[in-house]
């Protein structure tokens, strides 16, 4: 692990970090947000619903905009954006001062503005400076350390922005966490190349060693045929069991903390401390799964060392999840919600590795279709988790998330990761 690559690394892992800070902090001061401004549930739940499809909108777009203006300028520039968004977002009129529909769709509009300005994030570290960084051999664990580096960021923000909260409102917490946005900026703009040929503390050897393992096909597509991946059966396979994946994790993302207080009467504080656990293990999940990933794959090849490690992550996800709903002992829901949370972060790595695998050069637009139907239900699962819960209760709301991880894990029987995407061009 020498090399400058890994500083490099280290820039995305603290990105990430505040990355989900800034994303993560309106899910924790959502309750006392809806209160203070005269909102009910299924109104959180649009505001919650409107970050992830500004998100999910905005994942193949970003993978674009990373192609033509280089991850540098990219990250930087929307690193900033979360700064401004965070400060917009804590300064919106009360219900005092104009109609709720009027603070509702103000919120909603900045949320979607929030998850504009983070969409092109993973596509363009990821299917970007990762790609070009690293060797292929090594793909797996700087893209499970980036996954670890947003579950930290997430389980920092649930105690910090609940401590911020109690002492100073929900609107101070906001106003006091957003600065975190300009560090990530100026880090990235300051330590990252495009091309790490480019970078002054690039040796020659590293450099050979990166460019020593390239995706399986290695000639050009020609200029504008990135169409293609939009048509690849095994990117949109990909895609459409991250979209599984996807609705359990936004299944705790938006509502966790809020099911911990309101349903499961803990305090702010506490559900803080069961919210940061939730993360932690998510953290180790994506720390494990990355060097699983690698493992596995120049074991067992890229199709089987992907496809074994995703299954078993999302059926044993499926499972604790299942455990967790129907569970009557408050703290094993609790043990095994957060369990059920960390599997589906094991799942992180692989599913990257093999968007990249298929997609070769092309990889920025191909993990931003991956992100795109990764995050789709983010959109959906705001307003249905709320739906079933008022129509069917709680438990229900929960347990569908389980057949989500289970069909996810199913769909890998279909997924050929050693089938480059150049092959479908002929």
């Amino acid at each position: 692990m020498r090399g400058y690559r890994w500083v490099v690394l280290g820039v995305i892992i603290l990105a990430s970090f505040v990355a989900y800070t800034l994303r993560t902090n309106v899910s924790i001061v959502g309750e006392a947000m809806m209160t203070d401004l005269g909102m009910n549930e299924y109104q959180l739940g649009l505001v919650f619903s409107a970050f992830a499809a500004g998100y999910a909108i905005f994942q193949f777009p970003g993978g674009l905009i990373g192609d033509k203006f280089g991850p540098r300028k990219t990250i930087a520039a929307i690193a900033v954006l979360w700064t401004l968004l965070t400060l917009v977002t804590a300064v919106i009129p009360s219900a005092d001062v104009w109609p709720v529909a009027w603070t509702v769709g103000a919120l909603a509009l900045a949320r979607f503005l929030v998850g504009v300005a983070n969409g092109p994030f993973f596509p363009v570290t990821i299917g970007g400076t990762i790609e070009r960084w690293f060797p292929a051999s090594q793909w797996g664990l700087p893209n499970g350390l980036s996954s670890t580096g947003l579950t930290l960021g997430a389980a920092a923000t649930a105690p910090l922005v609940a401590w911020l909260m109690e002492m100073y409102g929900w609107r101070n917490a906001l106003l006091i966490v957003s600065p975190a946005g300009l560090v990530a900026a100026f880090a990235y703009w300051k330590f990252v190349t495009d091309d790490p040929a480019d970078h002054p503390r690039m040796t020659p050897e590293e450099l050979e060693f990166i460019r020593s393992e390239r995706p399986p096909a290695e000639h050009e597509i020609e200029k504008g045929t990135w169409k293609i991946v939009l048509k690849d059966k095994n990117v949109l396979l990909i895609a459409m069991s991250y979209f599984c994946m996807n609705y359990v994790f936004y299944l705790f993302f938006s509502w966790f903390f809020y099911y911990l207080v309101n349903v499961r009467e803990f305090s702010a504080s506490d559900a803080g401390l069961f919210t940061a656990a939730q993360w932690i293990l998510g953290a180790v999940g994506a720390t494990v799964g990355g060097f699983a990933c690698d493992m596995l794959v120049k074991k067992l090849g890229i199709r089987r060392g992907t496809r074994y490690q995703t299954m078993t992550a999302l059926v044993l996800s499926g499972t604790f999840l299942y455990i967790g709903a129907t569970s009557g002992n408050v703290m094993l829901t609790v043990v095994a919600l957060c369990f059920s949370f960390g599997f589906t972060q094991l799942t992180e790595a692989p599913m990257w590795v093999a968007t990249m695998g298929v997609a070769g050069t092309h990889s920025q637009a191909a993990t931003g279709v991956l992100n795109t139907g990764g995050n789709i239900p983010g959109a959906i699962g705001g307003l249905m988790v709320p739906f079933i819960a008022g129509l069917l209760g709680w438990p229900a709301a929960i347990i569908s998330g389980s057949l989500f991880a289970f069909a996810g894990a199913a769909l890998w029987l279909l997924i050929r990761a050693d089938e480059p995407l150049q092959e479908t061009l002929s």
